[in-house]
């Protein structure tokens, strides 16, 4: 089954990373990346680019509307994801636990919908 990891993190904490903080992040999701693709469970992901570059978009009474930002104020932010191939919830659990962001955010696991 595939599933989406969704790296939940609090943004202004990365943006106070000094730029060999940043570098040694990077590096930790880079052999994360290679590792998961030795198993052969990871089939993709991105970094997002921060709430300040997003547009929230609503549709009411057949009227787009947009907003700046996300449209709900929260703690943690989307930071990126992967989508890995897991046997089951479980292994997909394990994964999410060797994300380096997991360490000072959350992941949040999703089964994607197949049809």
């Amino acid at each position: 089954m595939r599933y989406a990891l969704l790296i939940c993190t609090d943004e202004t904490a990365m943006e106070a990373m000094s730029p060999e903080e940043a570098q040694a992040s990077t590096a930790t999701y880079m052999a994360f990346g290679e590792e998961m693709t030795k198993r052969g469970v990871l089939q993709g992901g991105e970094r997002l680019r921060p709430t300040t570059d997003a547009t929230s978009v609503q549709v009411r009474d057949g009227e787009v509307l947009t907003s700046d930002g996300p449209f709900a104020e929260t703690k943690e932010q989307i930071g990126g994801y992967f989508v890995v191939e897991a046997k089951d919830l479980d292994e997909a659990i394990e994964i999410a636990a060797l994300i380096p962001g997991a360490k000072f955010g959350s992941i949040e696991v999703r089964p994607i919908w197949e049809m």
